[in-house]
């Protein structure tokens, strides 16, 4: 949102042509308030997912968005907005929504019906909370026509539970067939071909991740402070060049990171607050950007970290001391992988494990690096061009005059 009050002049056509077509206009107002969140819903933004209490849900639902609050893997904020109950208003226009979800979860606790579930026990009326996951975004998205409800005409997709406050799946139907009776499935997945096509031809060396100092004495230079799993911050912080280069220094919970776009473009600079003690970790399910971000103690590490996400046509890789620990290959398009879900976890698990016990201090360092190139997460992120600072909506050096 920041981006499109400071002018920028896409936004508004693609919004105006989305309006013409019959849809909707997604936002995406992290921390926006007052008049600059009347401004953003002025080029026809009608929904946001970022309220992360009731206050901010309440001032959204006042200004006429659909509001949707996330309960999943990321970020749980549906406790938090739930004293919305109780503020007398309409709640037609929320959405439960789950964000990002791990496969542990899906597995573990559900999907869906796990949210819906814990909607009812917040004390939301259990059929305001179903009509959250059914008919609210059905509407939203204008399908309620085919969907949303059961009705005449609309689409013979009906789950079936065993009673408003306990949400039991007994039966469910999917285009008029009976595909889960009692828990059990009862047809056999379809299987659905994708092509393997991700990330190739590439191939990095550890001189690739330098960075040359400016000059002999202490250099004054910008990095990327990691605050929590997801929110970074600026700081300055004063560094002697080690034979002209400015170094990671896991002593001082310094690492090097890098973006590597699939061209091969690379820019390196420092993040501060990971824990990393050595090693490197790579992946290439980046958000909102189509390449490999990395982090490591060291270049040869993260030079092998990358070329195995490449060799593997995408992934997550975690090397130390020149070998591999655990990796989790993504061939679709570098982000998707072709394993069944319950193999997904277990690789996943092994990362996260391994991860910390190479010091990182986050439960989720996949999660963790795939959110820096984001500019949807304050403040200062990465990109093949250098780093983002997004308060002022600029590229930013990592050497300060």
């Amino acid at each position: 949102w920041q981006e499109v009050l400071r002018g920028d002049p896409h936004f508004p056509v693609l919004s105006a042509r989305a309006l013409q077509l019959g849809k909707a206009v997604e936002g995406h107002a992290a921390g926006c308030r007052g008049n600059k969140l009347a401004a953003y819903l002025a080029f026809g933004v009608s929904s946001c997912h970022e309220a992360v209490n009731a206050k901010e849900a309440l001032e959204r639902l006042r200004m006429g968005l659909w509001v949707m609050i996330r309960e999943g893997s990321i970020r749980r904020e549906l406790e938090a907005v739930a004293p919305i109950k109780d503020m007398s208003v309409d709640l037609r226009r929320m959405i439960l929504v789950s964000d990002g979800l791990d496969p542990r979860d899906v597995i573990e606790r559900g999907y869906m019906d796990f949210i819906l579930q814990k909607a009812i026990d917040l004390g939301f009326d259990p059929l305001s909370a179903i009509q959250m996951v059914t008919l609210n975004p059905a509407e939203h998205f204008r399908l309620d026509g085919i969907t949303g409800g059961i009705a005449p005409g609309k689409c013979a997709d009906i789950v079936i539970i065993s009673g408003l406050h306990t949400i039991e799946i007994e039966y469910v139907i999917s285009g008029g067939r009976l595909i889960v009776r009692d828990g059990k499935l009862m047809v056999s997945p379809r299987r659905v071909e994708l092509p393997h096509k991700g990330l190739e031809g590439i191939t990095v060396d550890p001189v690739d991740f330098t960075i040359e100092a400016k000059g002999k004495g202490a250099q004054r230079v910008r990095v990327i402070d990691q605050v929590t799993g997801l929110v970074t911050r600026e700081a300055i912080l004063d560094l002697f060049p080690q034979n002209g280069q400015i170094k990671a220094d896991p002593e001082r919970d310094l690492l090097k990171v890098s973006l590597v776009n699939w061209k091969g473009r690379i820019f390196t600079g420092l993040i501060r607050g990971l824990g990393m003690r050595e090693g490197a970790l790579a992946t290439s399910a980046a958000w909102e950007n189509a390449g490999v971000v990395v982090v490591g103690v060291n270049e040869e590490d993260m030079a092998r970290a990358v070329n195995r996400v490449f060799e593997l046509g995408g992934g997550i890789v975690l090397v130390a001391r020149g070998q591999p620990l655990a990796e989790l290959p993504l061939p679709i398009g570098g982000m998707i992988a072709d394993l069944p879900i319950e193999e997904v976890a277990r690789r996943l698990r092994e990362i996260q494990e391994k991860a910390r016990e190479l010091g990182f201090r986050f439960p989720d360092a996949p999660l963790t690096l795939a959110t820096l190139p984001s500019p949807a997460i304050p403040f200062l992120r990465i990109s093949e061009e250098g780093l983002v600072d997004l308060k002022k909506g600029e590229i930013v050096g990592i050497m300060v005059p």
